[in-house]
């Protein structure tokens, strides 16, 4: 395989592509860019059209790269290419493992790496901004095997605490400190496993808070009583002339 450096001005979009990339998608790609250099060639046809890397293509514009690395696949039919194409998109589709992600996260967040300049937010969850509604209520399961943990290990609070200090520090208005160390709040990560565990031997006053707040869902009941998850506008669809909800 041969990799070349050729100026993204001599690239051809396709102009069918199926799969469409948003500004804000660009935007991440271009971070990634950016903080990890290129990983990925993008890949030609023999007439310089793209088969695999738009998005890659549309962020190296976006950057004002003055050159790309390419691989030429000439050796293709033109219907292999159409299918190559499309099944590269369809590949990487794919499910996260949730409690993983959210440790990967965390575990990032304390090395200093903002991961929400790649699409994803605190709580381990890719973001949305084209759909802040959602009916999505896959909420992650966690094995209790019940072992004793203590509250210290439900969270990490290390990065606010460092916040809070400078903010404490700094020559700015009183309000202003206030509400910027509210903020700083976002910046705690959970250990949902770890409470889970806690929350099977709590009583069942604190189990009942945890649940309000959203530590623990039991069931989808809960997930939207609490906020868990957004019912999309028009949730009105599901059900029939009736009022009766479809099973």
């Amino acid at each position: 395989m041969k990799v070349e450096q050729v100026s993204p001005d001599k690239l051809i979009p396709y102009s069918k592509n199926a799969k469409q990339h948003t500004p804000n998608q660009v935007e991440k790609i271009a971070n990634s860019i950016k903080r990890f250099g290129w990983q990925q060639p993008i890949v030609v046809d023999k007439k310089g059209v793209v088969i695999i890397g738009h998005g890659r293509l549309a962020a190296a514009k976006q950057l004002n790269l003055e050159t790309v690395p390419v691989v030429r696949s000439e050796n293709l039919s033109e219907e292999d290419v159409k299918a190559l194409r499309l099944a590269d998109n369809k590949l990487n589709e794919s499910e996260w493992i949730e409690n993983l992600l959210e440790e990967e996260l965390a575990e990032l967040n304390i090395a200093g790496i903002d991961m929400s300049q790649f699409g994803f937010d605190s709580l381990g969850e890719i973001i949305e901004h084209e759909n802040p509604y959602t009916q999505k209520t896959d909420i992650p399961q966690y094995n209790v095997t019940g072992e004793h943990v203590t509250l210290d290990e439900l969270y990490r609070d290390s990065k606010t605490k460092e916040l809070i200090d400078e903010i404490e520090e700094a020559d700015i208005d009183e309000k202003v400190k206030d509400f910027l160390k509210m903020a700083a709040y976002r910046h705690v990560i959970f250990n949902y496993q770890r409470i889970a565990e806690y929350y099977a031997n709590a009583d069942p006053d604190v189990q009942e808070l945890m649940e309000k707040s959203a530590l623990v869902i039991i069931d989808i009941d809960d997930a939207i009583r609490y906020g868990y998850t957004r019912l999309k506008e028009g949730i009105s669809d599901l059900m029939d002339d009736d009022g009766e909800e479809y099973e």
